[in-house]
């Protein structure tokens, strides 16, 4: 199939804001949970008509201190509470956020800063004043994301006219792309994008997610990207309970204690929890049975999707239910049993595992571009490999080339300031060219199967697609990161690194680099991965790093994709010796 389409479900009027539904639920419903926050030990809850009165005072005094109707404020915190708040309170006065990442260079906030025409500034942290300080000198306005406004003379009739200026064409937030490869570009995406998207979410292939007793969610990754931002308006409009951990370390006992119903994340979050869950079983002298029980629950996954398991794995799903899956669930909180995947692949195997466990992880698609999704599975109707069908009211198309296009009212309106970039991507009939490569099936569900630009064209002039190849190194419990190189050269090899976590006590990953064990262990991820591709395709060396790549470390963007270029510069000692005497 080369094109598929979903009606729309749900329209969005012309004079809709995304803060709309604060003021609204507050009205109807003042008493109702929308947030906790975590406080010592405890989660205190926030009412929708507390949520309202702190969006109204913040958004008050940046009315106060001059901040205009599409002004753009910079917004530079960590996942918490008061990024929610601050970034309602800035489309409540109707003016234009704009996230920058927490862990961005200087250089990155100087950019940001500039390129945006920031008129004022929220950071969080004293290293993150210093940096936008020190970035833009001249910024009019800055203030802390805990801090208290000055609302000067402004009443709520003031902010009321304000909101009221506010229609669904106007601009919510200019998101800056993470950078993998060359300068950051400014999306720019509207209240319309946001709210026509999570709407016909909710109306559509998530609906069943939210329509459970409490739903809840706990937000972790960054929401200075697309992805947690619009799963966040989806949390919203849809009426869920909301909290936040600003810190990665956390998640774990926070899950445990706060006890969502529903996750979102990246592959490398899912491939912790199983990895993790692994080592401790092996640790334990439990690691046959938990092998079982891994084995068992892909089985049974895979027998539900196609037709039901029969009765004999339905009984051994049982009994490891209440030896293993039951366990991890209550690490979840008890209370988890969905999940929404994207970033890159999951991996098959992966899928089917938390899907056996009761934790079902659903794929989905999207780029900052398309104000995330342009395609997700959804509850009942979940093709494990695939990242579902397109979202009411998109439709993708297969060009010739095998590049995925997509049009719909979730394709932002381009890039800022940069008229030359957007043509670059959406071409005279409207269709956003995503630079991803991909196929339809006879369903309509997309399958990824590379990207347009990271295409490696080896010396023989053999295409190699390194995304399947790299997904399947990193589903090992001991590789970390997997970066294939290749282009231009006689044949395809693998960067790995070890993931920290997964090397057994009292020995380094630099001093496993040569250890025989281990590369024998690698070289058995390699021989498997290898085993997806053409004999052109396979990976014939690999070296492992002798530390991994991280956020900190600048290889990685801060939602976990590996910058190519910066590893390729930084290793390039590496890469050359991997191909020395051939």
């Amino acid at each position: 199939m080369r094109e598929y389409s979903v009606p729309v479900l749900v329209d969005v009027p012309a004079s809709a804001g995304l803060a709309d539904t604060v003021f609204r639920r507050a009205e109807q419903e003042p008493g109702a949970v929308v947030m906790r926050r975590k406080a010592g030990d405890g989660w205190p809850v926030v009412t929708a008509a507390e949520f309202r009165d702190q969006v109204a005072a913040v958004a008050k005094g940046l009315i106060a201190a001059g901040v205009g109707h599409g002004d753009r404020v910079a917004l530079m915190s960590r996942t918490r509470y008061e990024w929610t708040l601050v970034d309602y309170a800035i489309w409540a006065a109707g003016a234009v956020t704009v996230p920058i990442y927490e862990t961005s260079s200087a250089e990155q906030v100087r950019w940001i800063l500039e390129d945006s025409a920031a008129k004022a500034a929220f950071v969080e942290l004293d290293t993150h004043e210093e940096a936008v300080k020190e970035a833009a000198p001249g910024l009019k306005s800055l203030w802390r994301v805990d801090g208290e406004l000055e609302t000067g003379a402004v009443t709520d009739a003031d902010l009321d006219e304000r909101r009221r200026q506010v229609g669904s064409s106007d601009l919510a937030t200019i998101v800056y792309t993470s950078g993998t490869t060359g300068r950051p570009k400014g999306c720019r995406i509207t209240h319309d994008n946001l709210l026509f998207t999570a709407l016909n979410v909710l109306r559509g292939p998530l609906e069943p997610l939210f329509a459970r007793k409490d739903p809840a969610a706990l937000l972790f990754l960054p929401l200075a990207h697309i992805f947690a931002r619009m799963i966040q308006v989806v949390l919203f409009e849809a009426g869920a309970i909301i909290a936040h951990t600003p810190n990665m370390k956390n998640v774990a006992p926070d899950l445990q204690d706060f006890k969502p119903t529903f996750l979102l994340g990246v592959p490398r979050v899912f491939e912790k929890v199983y990895n993790g869950a692994e080592q401790k079983a092996i640790s334990g002298g439990k690691g046959k049975i938990f092998a079982r029980a891994v084995d068992v629950a892909v089985a049974w996954s895979k027998a539900e999707s196609s037709g039901g398991a029969p009765l004999g794995l339905r009984i051994q799903r049982a009994v490891f239910d209440r030896l293993v899956y039951s366990k991890l669930r209550a690490a979840t909180g008890g209370r988890l049993s969905a999940a929404v995947s994207g970033g890159s692949a999951l991996g098959d195997r992966l899928g089917h595992f938390f899907k056996g466990v009761g934790i079902e992880v659903f794929e989905g698609y999207g780029l900052t571009e398309t104000s995330a999704p342009v395609s997700v599975n959804m509850p009942g109707a979940n093709k494990i490999g695939t990242v579902g069908k397109p979202l009411p009211g998109v439709t993708l198309r297969i060009g010739d080339d095998g590049e995925i296009l997509a049009k719909g009212r979730n394709v932002f309106t381009g890039y800022w300031e940069n008229d030359a970039a957007t043509a670059d991507v959406i071409d005279s009939d409207g269709w956003f060219h995503t630079g991803d490569l991909g196929e339809l099936d006879a369903d309509g569900y997309l399958r990824i199967t590379g990207r347009k630009k990271e295409i490696l064209v080896t010396a023989a002039g053999k295409n190699v697609a390194p995304g399947p190849l790299e997904d399947a190194l990193r589903a090992h419990p001991l590789i970390s990161q997997a970066m294939i190189v290749g282009d231009g050269r006689p044949f395809v090899a693998a960067l790995i690194t070890l993931d920290p976590e997964a090397v057994p006590a009292g020995s380094t990953v630099a001093g496993l680099r040569e250890d025989p064990a281990t590369r024998a262990e690698i070289q058995g991820a390699v021989d498997r991965a290898n085993l997806m591709v053409s004999k052109a395709e396979q990976i014939k060396k690999f070296v492992i790093l002798d530390a991994d790549i991280t956020e900190e470390s600048g290889h990685l963007t801060p939602t976990l994709k590996v910058k190519r270029n910066v590893v390729m510069r930084d290793f390039s000692g590496e890469i050359d010796k991997l191909y020395d005497g051939r």
